[in-house]
Parts: structure tokens; sequence; C-alpha cells
């Protein structure tokens, strides 16, 4: 019955699966899994998980760690269903108890929570959003005078990037601001002191950052005992998307296992895009050579995805790369339509040419949403959206305001973190300002004053109500003991601080009602979480979408075109893809061509880009940009060329084409025209006769 479930999966894929199961003595070495675009990633590490459990391992001991929690939650689906074939109604026992699956930072907060004490730490801490984080860089930044400077200091979102860059490449402040910063150079002992003082008042305050989930694990297994107790909680440590790591992740899994026992990581160096995150793919390409002896590796190429004739342009974009694993995708979907390469006029024949071809496919069969235009970065789809909307087809853009950035949601959450944790000054500093009559000096006072004494809601019940604040006082401090009480259970105390929330998000928005509907979502959302602390915890590092903050007009039409970015594409797939200015400038972009490495992540963007496309791949190459630079007097325009990423040897494996096709009736009217116009050349050679 065991082999029954490995059936499905092709030869690679069951190798990866059965790697080391069952274990040898001593435990099953490191194993890396290539996986190619389409090759059935996630099926293979899912039946990795599955046939692990069949086999008998402990599931409260196995950690899988992925890069979203909705892909956590879809990997125990999956594993559930292979287990059951096995293990009929037994499994949802097994997969239940998969509990330590998430993401790193979510992993990472519930191991400090766990060994907060053996690290200095207090268990009670709260965590800072990516905009709460450059709150408080900010406020330091002001308080150590650096904002009134005669020469302009970087922004607070700045000042917060080199610092997280910084952190997660573990790279002196010097060397992150020569490679990524180099604008900011001259501020390099300035932004020392920054950092410093942003460090001590997120210890004063008992909060940590995104940063500090991985930065606090990756010291904390510096410690032989603590790294040995930790490591030892699992007997299998399953990472995805390894590619996309960082230095600091790589530091905590060596240490957790240092010799590879039981470690599997999967991803493929060609998809590695995310540098600008501080990901690095010397994490995949060294990780066989971390050990010793090398881990074991395992290449999936078999693509499930793509017409072969796509996958053959595919692989001969990457196989320029100057260095990677050698694979070459191949797939049985035969087909006689290779990628088009599609030359246009500018951009507004491109953005033309592309609304023909979609509606054009539409009326063929394939949807709207079967269909993607991707480019490198937002702003280059800004003709393309005209056109659409001239011609009335919907469209999604993907990105934009993510549920947590919605100014109400943001108020209701700094609620909760505020009784949670009464000392975090910037959950308190934007709900004192949703008071009547209370400003940014007077919360700044208020704040100072309770954070000095040992009790601050107890200081905040008994302190005056300020000046024109009057009984909204009384009833924000009422609250704030209620939830701090716990005697409302969870998500019961949700429910406490909406009611209190909801005159004031009357007074403070005209579109009340509407967020109001937010607001009840997130409450929906709260009961699905165990307690205040985990939903805070979880919220913050992994939000939901946008609803009602959406950027755009809200769609009422069930059918639409997808337009993303190559990054946000990633992992997604389409019956027809086009990819957008698909010429040097653009991909590569002019600001990622400075080093080899970053024109290589750059060719690995292209490659990403068209193995996104299931049927139909369209690379379009604008011969000219509209420029705004350009001198009045003469022409606007700048040229391009074809990227470099696809060079004339690269040309056979592509339909080239010019648009728009000029008919055989106009083709010879052009060339009547031709005709009839004067002989220029006749003219100059009788000027000398």
């Amino acid at each position: 019955m065991q082999s029954t479930y490995l059936d499905a999966l092709n030869e690679q894929q069951r190798a990866a699966v059965a790697h080391g199961i069952p274990a040898p003595e001593g435990g099953a070495g490191p194993l890396l899994i290539i996986a190619g675009a389409g090759s059935g990633k996630t099926n293979t590490l899912a039946h990795r998980v599955a046939h692990l459990l069949v086999n008998g391992a402990d599931p409260r001991r196995i950690l899988l760690m992925t890069f979203s929690r909705r892909a956590a939650s879809e990997m125990a689906i999956r594993v559930e269903r292979i287990c059951r074939k096995v293990l009929g109604n037994d499994a949802s026992t097994l997969t239940d108890a998969l509990t330590w699956a998430g993401t790193f930072h979510g992993i990472g907060a519930r191991i400090l929570r766990e060994y907060a004490y053996e690290i200095g730490l207090d268990p009670d801490f709260t965590i800072h959003d990516r905009e709460d984080s450059a709150d408080l860089m900010n406020l330091v930044r002001h308080q150590l005078g650096l904002s009134k400077l005669e020469s302009r200091f970087p922004t607070k979102a700045t000042c917060l990037a080199i610092y997280s860059r910084v952190v997660n490449a573990e790279c002196p402040l010097k060397e992150a601001l020569q490679s990524s910063f180099p604008w900011c150079s001259n501020w390099e002992s300035q932004l020392k002191e920054l950092f410093a003082g942003y460090v001590e008042a997120k210890q004063a305050q008992n909060v940590l950052d995104y940063d500090d989930l991985l930065l606090y694990w990756a010291h904390a297994v510096t410690d032989p005992h603590l790294a040995g107790a930790i490591g030892g909680r699992f007997d299998h440590v399953l990472v995805d998307e390894y590619q996309d790591t960082n230095r600091l992740q790589s530091t905590i899994l060596t240490a957790m296992k240092p010799e590879g026992i039981g470690l599997t990581v999967v991803g493929d160096d060609a998809q590695s895009i995310y540098s600008f995150r501080a990901a690095t793919i010397r994490n995949i390409l060294d990780f066989p050579k971390q050990f010793d002896p090398p881990a074991d590796v395992v290449t999936l190429d078999r693509n499930y995805r793509s017409t072969q004739p796509i996958l053959t342009a595919a692989n001969g974009v990457i196989g320029l790369a100057r260095e990677r694993f050698t694979k070459n995708l191949w797939s049985e979907r035969a087909s006689e339509a290779r990628p088009m390469l599609v030359g246009v006029r500018d951009e507004a024949d491109q953005a033309r040419y592309i609304a023909e071809q979609v509606l054009a496919a539409r009326e063929t069969g394939t949807t709207l949403k079967q269909q993607a235009v991707l480019f490198r970065a937002s702003n280059h789809s800004g003709p393309l959206e005209i056109e659409l909307t001239r011609r009335n087809i919907p469209f999604v853009k993907f990105g934009g305001l993510k549920f947590l950035d919605a100014a109400h949601v943001k108020d209701l959450l700094a609620t909760l973190r505020f009784a949670q944790n009464p000392r975090d000054k910037v959950a308190g500093f934007r709900l004192l300002q949703l008071l009547p009559g209370i400003g940014p000096q007077t919360a700044g006072k208020i704040l100072n004053t309770s954070a000095a004494d040992p009790e601050p809601l107890i200081s905040l019940a008994e302190m005056p109500p300020p000046p024109r604040c009057g009984e909204e006082w009384g009833a924000f401090t009422r609250m704030l003991m209620e939830l701090r009480g716990m005697g409302l259970g969870w998500p019961g105390e949700i429910a406490r601080a909406r009611e209190w929330y909801e005159p004031h998000l009357g007074r403070i928005h005209e579109d009340a009602e509407t967020r109001m509907a937010d607001l009840l979502q997130l409450e929906q959302i709260a009961g699905g979480y165990p307690s205040r602390e985990r939903f805070l915890t979880e919220l913050t590092l992994d939000p939901p979408d946008a609803t009602s903050d959406q950027a755009g007009v809200p769609l009422r039409d069930e059918d639409y075109l997808i337009l993303s970015t190559i990054h946000s594409a990633k992992g997604q797939e389409w019956t027809s893809v086009f990819v957008l200015n698909c010429v040097d400038g653009c991909i590569p972009s002019d600001l990622g061509v400075g080093t080899t490495d970053e024109i290589d992540e750059e060719r690995r963007l292209l490659y990403v880009a068209m193995t996104r496309a299931k049927d139909s791949l369209h690379i379009i190459t604008p011969q000219r940009f509209f420029t705004h630079g350009q001198n009045a007097q003469g022409d606007r325009h700048v040229y391009a060329a074809r990227s470099r990423f696809i060079p004339a040897m690269l040309l056979q494996y592509f339909e080239k084409v010019s648009w728009p096709l000029a008919t055989a009736g106009e083709a010879q009217a052009g060339q009547g025209e031709r005709q009839k116009r004067i002989d220029v050349g006749a003219r100059m050679r009788g000027m000398w006769r």
C-alpha cells in the first residue's frame, strides 16, 4: 500500500522523497533538492513530509519552514491528503501534530518566547511591523537631532532599510553602505549612533522588529547549550524556497544542524531574485560543500507547466548564467508554437498589441484571468494601464496596500498591542492621538510619565484627564484595564477594543461603514487564533491582503487581466504571458548592471517571467521610449536595444515578428506610394552632369 502514494511521482521526485528513509544509524545526511520551475516542488516536499510520517517520524519533532503562513497551511493539507491514502483516518492525528510549520520569522518568535529568560528577554515582548519600526527609528532620529542637520539626513525608511541590510546580510555597516546605499556613505558615524539608540529604545520598550526575530535566534544558537537544545528538538528540518534565504537564516540552520543530519532544503538557484531583501544565491550554491561529507543533491528537471518550446527558450536564457546548478527543464507537452519575440515601435504600440492579443485570446476561450502581463518595475505598465482603461478591459495590478497598512486596522491592532505591552511607545503614541484634544506633544508626555511607573496602565488610569479630552479619557483607560485584566477572554478582547474604537472611527473617517466591515473581518480572523499574543505575532508577520483600502477601484467584473511585477509573479502560472519592455535598460534594469552578480540576477528575473507561461509566451521589445528628460527642441525619445539576455545565438528558439503587420494590399500600396515620390538619388547624380 505504501508504494501506491509514491506511484504518481517521477523517478527524481521519488529519490528526493525517499532520501534517508528509513534513516541509517546516526541519521540521514543533508539533502539539497534543486527544483526547477514547474517541476512539482511543493508536491515533492509534501510527499517527503508524508513519507517521514508514514515511516514513523514524530510529527512534533519535524520543523517545516516556508515563506508564508499560507504555504505552510497548504502544505499541511497536502500532507494529510497523502497520508490518508496509507493511514486512513489516523492521518489527521499525525498531521494535526505538525505544529512546527510556518515562516522563519514566525518560528523565530515562538523559539524566542520559549527561551526568552535564557537569553535575557522578557517573554511578553511585542513585535513591530515595518511601519512601526520606521516610526521608532524616526523618534530616535529626532531625539539625536539628526533631522535638523544642515544637509539632509536619510529618511526613516532608508535608515531602517540600511539597518535591516546590515543585520540580514551579516555585513559591516561600511560594506552595506558602499554596496547598496552609496549616497548615504558620508553618514556612517551618525548612522551607527542612530542604530545604537534604536536598539536601546526597542529594549527599553520590550519590542522586537522583524529582523530581531532572526537576529536574537541567531545569537541564541551561538551558545552551544542552546544550539543543542533548540536543534535537538527536531529530528527533521525542511526548508522551502532556500534560494530566497539570507545569510542570517543560513547561520541559524547550520548552528542548529552543524552536521546537516535530518536537514532538507528545497529551492532553485535559477529563481533567486530577491537580493534587494538581502537574500543571497550563495546559500543554495554553497550548501552541498558546507558539510563533510557533502550534501546529496537531487535535481527535479521535468516541468509539468510549460510547453517544450517555451522551456527550450528559457533554458537558453539561463544557460548563459555565470554560475548555476546545471539542469535543463524538459516537458512532455509538445507544441509547434515557439515563444513570440515581438518588435514594436514604442510603448503605445506595445500597449495596443497586448490589448488586441488579450481580447483575441479571450474570444477563443482563454479568460482574462488566465492571461498575465509581467514587467520589471511597477512604473513600466503605465501606458498599458491607460490603453486597457480606454478599451474597458478590467485588470488587477499586483501590489499596493496590505490589510495591515490600512489606518483603521492599524489603530485597532495598536489598541491590542498597547494593552499587551504598555511600554510600546509606537503603539501608545498612535492610540493616544485618536483621542480628541491629544496631539503628539501631549501623547509623548503621557507616555513618558506612565513608562516611569512599574504599572504603566494603572499610572494612566490615575492620571488627571488631559484638557479637552473629557469623558473620553475615562472610557479609554477603562477599556485598557479590561483588556489587561484578561477577564474577557479571547477573542472577546478584540470585540471590546472594537466597541471602544467604533465612535472614533466615525469621527476620523468619512467611509466609516466600509472600514467597519474590515474590522469585523479582522475580528472574525482573530477567532482562529488561541490567544491575543499569538494573534498579534502571526498577523504582524504574515498579513492577509487588503480589502477596502486596496489600490484602485474595487472590481465588479468576475474576469480581469493580471498585471504584475516579475517579483510578485514568482510561484504563479498562466496560460498566456506577456513580458513588457524586454530591452536593455528595463530587463536588465539600468540600475542592476553594476556587477556580474547583479546582471545574473536580472537574467534570472527574465527566466522566472518566461517560465510562468504554460502555452503562450510573448516577449515584447519596443524600439523607442518617450522621455521627459530630453530637450523640448529635439527628439524626446530614447532608442533601446533588445535585451542582452536574448543574444543572436538564441533567436532560433523564438518566432521573431514585427507589429503591426502590414497586409499584402497595404504593402503594395506602400510600395506604390514610394514609387510616386521624387528620386532624390537621381537628382544627386544630376547635380554633377
